[in-house]
């Protein structure tokens, strides 16, 4: 797998998703602003969404910075509207929360900006993602995980191609495994 083709953008229905770098995320945690100005995009000003909070977003640094190349394109993506006016509006996050385990299961997450809840975007992140993950040959499965009474993402889920396979136990979290319908 070349290196330059896993980090390529990538295009949805509606957004460009963005892979993050460690200059990208220290302009992020210096301010929302910050990371706009590098994205050349548009910040929403519910920066950052959901549960990709500042711990995540140090979370996803510290990963990078430690793992250094072998680890680009395995964390933290940028969701760009592509239809806004001027500048792409950032509206949402996902990634990965590493490489592959020994078994081939790479898990990812999202969150869109609560304005841009429930027009889609969660399910094309996801996606997306998955989507990418099975690109590198050492992944098997992608998971997903979330809380009973997080109908959005449930639904995201479900139009994505995740399927429910139970509850985790000890966390109380739902857990989704990525199969499409009908894989391309």
């Amino acid at each position: 797998m070349a290196q330059t083709s896993w980090l390529q953008p990538i295009r949805t229905k509606t957004l460009l998703l963005l892979p993050s770098s460690v200059e990208l995320l220290k302009a992020e945690l210096e301010s929302p602003q910050q990371l706009a100005s590098r994205l050349n995009a548009m910040v929403n000003p519910g920066w950052p969404p959901g549960e990709y909070d500042r711990p995540a977003q140090e979370f996803f640094l510290a990963q990078m910075i430690e793992g250094g190349e072998t680890v680009e394109g395995w964390y933290c993506w940028y969701a760009l509207e592509r239809i806004a006016l001027p500048r792409p509006l950032l509206i949402g996050a996902g990634g990965y929360f590493g490489l592959p385990d020994p078994e081939g299961d790479v898990e990812i997450g999202f969150s869109v900006v609560s304005e841009r809840r429930c027009l889609g975007y969660g399910s094309e992140i996801a996606e997306a993602l998955a989507k990418r993950a099975f690109l590198d040959p050492r992944v098997r499965r992608v998971v997903a995980h979330h809380a009973p009474d997080n109908t959005p993402s449930k639904r995201a889920l479900e139009k994505s191609g995740f399927r429910f396979t139970g509850l985790l136990t000890g966390q109380g979290n739902l857990e989704y495994v990525y199969a499409p319908s009908n894989p391309s």
